[in-house]
């Protein structure tokens, strides 16, 4: 019978991220009631308080359940066995904005969380999102400056700027894809924009290098 009740529970909870996740989207976290969600799920007020204390709450537990770009991302990144740290990126943030495109779910979550104002009790909601955004740069940092010292970044690229324009660019295309009304095809536009961004970051005498079948430079 616990087991029961324990799975109903569950049931319950899960319920309300969903009917949140649809409200949210629809009207936008701040005009969105805690009465409202509940109507959606077809439970009591009072079994939203049962699991989530407030609003703020509530909408960090999406924001937990959340599949982000940067998971997308990084979950398989492993630049120390990679040759081409740079070409590795280049494949995975494609294959981000690829798999975004065709995820409804994805679309819709990260469109709150993208476009939420973060005020009042929702100030740890925005931490965390920073701190998500810290630890992106962080491992595009990482990425950057391995390339850096197998030669195959440009000189004229320091990792770190390398690593700022790039997260510019990819939040800069989902952001425009999602608030303006989807007006161009992700997956195509998108990743014809990351290549070309690709390009530029690469040491063109090391590219050919690695074209003709030669190990880059082991690094100094």
């Amino acid at each position: 019978m616990a087991r029961r009740t324990k799975a109903e529970a569950e049931e319950t909870r899960r319920g309300l991220l969903d009917a949140a996740e649809r409200i949210f989207h629809a009207k936008g976290v701040a005009a969105t009631s805690l009465e409202e969600i509940a109507a959606e799920a077809g439970v009591t007020r009072g079994a939203v308080y049962w699991h989530f204390a407030n609003k703020a709450d509530l909408f960090m537990a999406l924001f937990d359940d959340a599949p982000l770009i940067h998971d997308d991302l990084f979950a398989p990144l492993a630049l120390d066995e990679h040759p081409d740290p740079l070409a590795l990126v280049e494949e995975l943030a494609i294959g981000a904005l690829t798999l975004l495109a065709s995820d409804e779910r994805r679309q819709r979550i990260y469109t709150i969380l993208t476009l939420c104002e973060y005020r009042d009790d929702f100030g740890m909601v925005l931490q965390r999102k920073l701190e998500t955004m810290d630890r992106a740069h962080a491992q595009f940092a990482g990425a950057f400056a391995q390339a850096a010292r197998r030669g195959i970044l440009a000189p004229s690229w320091p990792p770190e700027t390398a690593a700022a324009a790039f997260q510019w660019l990819l939040q800069g295309i989902i952001v425009d894809w999602l608030k303006f009304g989807r007006r161009f095809d992700l997956a195509e536009r998108g990743s014809s924009a990351i290549r070309a961004q690709f390009h530029a970051y690469r040491n063109s005498s090391v590219t050919a290098t690695i074209a003709a079948g030669t190990p880059a430079p082991a690094p100094a």
